[in-house]
């Protein structure tokens, strides 16, 4: 099978092209790393996965999505990442860490809720202020800052979060950026943020770190942000990416027709758009669909979340259903002998 084939580019070599995407544990005390990340990413590590990306992680305490999330605004948050990192090598999964602010979707109770413009996602949320440009280059820095702690705890690369509704993407679509500067208005502008924080998180990482980001394709609305929208966004910056995580929604409450793979061919116009490596996400089950994805060339990694929680072991039991046993933790071979 493809998926369980080596993964190597430009210098980045993956056992496997089977992902973790980061996904929200809500488990942190004040940021830190504690012993149930240690068991939740290093039982994915040991069950086979090649990448590993570690949860939304905040770039600024009022940034989490909750006041349960991981933080990496400060240095006294690297020993814990350290040791995560290494736990998660141990068993030959690489490690990534998604950098994030949630804007004006943060629940925390830090503050303030910040935002491009002052405009809540819901009824449930509070009302963000509006950034100024100062905030603006105070943001940027924040995130270079933890691209900086990311290497230094032994990160391998680093995800920029631009997506679900959070604070990047809500500089980049029309839903959520009624701004009138140099950050918003025409799509150039709505795109300035996104492209400062990768230009000046990539100048902050070592070059052995790969840079990759998470991006929404479609607001699903008419007013919003569509696949075409992120490409042109993406085009000058391109070069700077390593892999593009395509995912899409959580900017707007919308409806979206869910189902296996429905992301797919978000990924597969962006790869191609922009010759950059993608990751496809999104109710991903089946090997077989696995596998026609890679082979059709539609992404180049394949992201399992919900596969994932229900089953820290899935890759495992591929290599053993191959017979690919030496691929397995010998400890656990004669549970496939």
């Amino acid at each position: 099978m493809l998926c369980l084939k080596p993964y190597t580019y430009q210098g980045i070599n993956l056992k496997n092209r089977l992902v973790m995407p980061p996904m929200c544990m809500y488990q942190a005390e004040n940021g830190f790393v504690n012993d149930f990340h240690l068991v939740h990413y290093g039982s994915r590590a040991v069950g086979g996965v090649g990448m590993i990306i570690v949860e939304a992680t905040a770039v600024s305490p009022e940034g989490r999505i909750t006041d349960e999330d991981l933080g990496i605004w400060d240095d006294q948050f690297i020993p814990g990442l350290k040791h995560l990192t290494d736990e998660i090598h141990r068993y030959g999964a690489k490690a990534v860490i998604q950098l994030a602010h949630a804007g004006r979707k943060s629940m925390s109770f830090a503050s303030p809720h910040i935002a491009p413009s002052s405009i809540p996602f819901s009824d449930q949320y509070a009302v963000p202020v509006e950034m100024s440009e100062e905030e603006i280059l105070g943001l940027r820095e924040a995130f270079a800052s933890g691209a900086r702690r990311a290497f230094e705890a032994g990160f391998d690369g680093v995800e920029i979060h631009g997506a679900h509704g959070y604070l990047i993407h809500e500089f980049l679509s029309p839903l959520s950026n009624q701004r009138s500067d140099n950050y918003g208005g025409n799509p150039e502008n709505r795109a300035r943020m996104m492209r400062e924080v990768i230009t000046d998180v990539r100048k902050a990482l070592d070059p052995s770190v790969w840079l990759q980001i998470r991006i929404s394709a479609s607001d699903y609305d008419p007013q919003g942000l569509k696949p075409s929208d992120l490409i042109d966004a993406l085009f000058p910056v391109k070069d700077l990416l390593d892999f593009i995580h395509v995912s899409s929604g959580g900017n707007a409450m919308r409806k979206i027709d869910l189902k296996p793979g429905y992301q797919v061919p978000f990924a597969s116009d962006i790869k191609h758009a922009l010759h950059v490596p993608a990751i496809t996400v999104g109710l991903i089950t089946e090997e077989e669909m696995i596998e026609s994805i890679l082979v059709n060339e539609e992404a180049d990694l394949v992201a399992l979340g919900r596969e994932l929680l229900r089953n820290p072991y899935y890759v495992n039991e591929l290599y053993a259903r191959l017979g690919m046993l030496d691929d397995l933790p010998e400890s656990y071979l004669r549970a496939y002998k």
